[in-house]
C-alpha cells in the first residue's frame, strides 16, 4: 500500500481551479519531483497534502500508518524573520512539534535533534544566531528542522529558491543523502537537471497532470523532452 495517494483531486486557489483530476500514489522510498510552469498548482498541492488546503473534489489518503503529523515540511520561503531571536539549535528543535523554548525534551527527542544537526552538517553552528547565517546555512537549518519532525516523509517547496548555483549544488546532494537514509521525498523544483539527476519519479502539472511516472520515462516522453530542453518550461 502506498504512503500517500490522491484520487481525482481538484484544488483551487483564490477561487480559481489550479489542479484538476489528479490521481497518483507515492510509495515509501520514492523521491518525487513536482515540476511545471508557474501557477500550475504545485505549491497548492503541497499545502493540500499538509491539510492546509481543502480539496474542491476528490480526496487525499495516507497509508502504512502515516499521518500528517508524521510529515516534515520546508516551505519555499522561511517565515522566520532576519531578526528572529533564536539559535540554530532552537530553530531545529522547533521541528519537534512543540515550542523551541520549552525546558524539557525526552532522550529520544534530543537524539533526533542531534542526528538532524549532524546529517545536515551544522552541529558546529548549533549556538549561532539563525539570522547571522548565510543563505545556504539557513537552508540547511530549515532542512534539519523539517527532518526533526519526521523520519518518514519530507515535503520541500523549492528548497534552493533564491540561492546561488554554488550553494544549490551543495543542497541537492544533502537532500539525496536524506533520501538514501530512507526518507521519502516530495519536492517542488524548477532546477530540472537536479530533479532528473536525483528523482525516482516526476509529476508534471499544468492544471491537469501532464505526466506522472518514473524520471526515466519522463526524459523520453514528448512533454518531458520539451520541458528539459526549455530548462524551466
Amino acid at each position: 500500500m502506498a504512503l500517500i495517494g490522491c484520487h481525482d483531486l481538484n484544488l483551487s486557489y483564490e477561487g480559481k481551479t489550479v489542479v484538476e483530476h489528479l490521481t497518483m500514489e507515492v510509495n515509501a522510498g520514492d523521491y518525487l519531483c513536482i515540476v511545471g510552469e508557474n501557477g500550475s498548482g504545485k505549491s497548492t498541492l503541497m499545502k493540500a497534502l499538509l491539510g492546509l488546503k481543502k480539496p474542491t473534489a476528490g480526496h487525499i489518503w495516507f497509508g502504512q500508518g502515516l499521518t500528517r503529523a508524521g510529515i516534515g515540511y520546508m516551505p519555499q520561503q522561511s517565515t522566520l524573520g532576519q531578526d528572529f531571536p533564536a539559535t540554530v539549535q532552537e530553530v531545529v528543535r522547533s521541528g519537534l512539534r512543540g515550542s523551541p523554548f520549552r525546558p524539557f525534551f525526552t532522550k529520544a527527542e534530543k537524539a533526533r535533534l542531534q542526528h538532524s544537526l549532524e546529517v545536515l552538517e551544522i552541529e558546529h553552528l548549533a549556538r549561532r544566531p539563525f539570522h547571522a547565517l548565510s543563505g545556504g546555512q539557513q537552508q540547511r537549518v530549515l532542512l534539519a528542522r523539517a527532518m526533526c519532525a519526521t523520519d518518514r516523509v519530507l515535503l520541500l517547496d523549492e528548497p534552493v529558491a533564491g540561492l546561488d548555483p554554488t550553494i544549490t549544488a551543495q543542497i541537492y546532494p544533502l537532500i539525496d543523502k536524506l533520501h538514501q537514509s530512507g526518507i521519502t521525498i516530495l519536492m517542488i523544483s524548477h532546477v530540472i537537471p537536479a530533479a532528473m539527476k536525483y528523482a525516482t519519479h516526476i509529476l508534471h502539472l499544468n492544471r491537469e497532470p501532464v505526466f506522472f511516472g518514473t524520471a526515466a520515462e519522463y526524459a523520453k516522453c514528448p512533454v518531458g523532452r520539451r520541458f528539459l530542453e526549455g530548462g524551466n518550461g
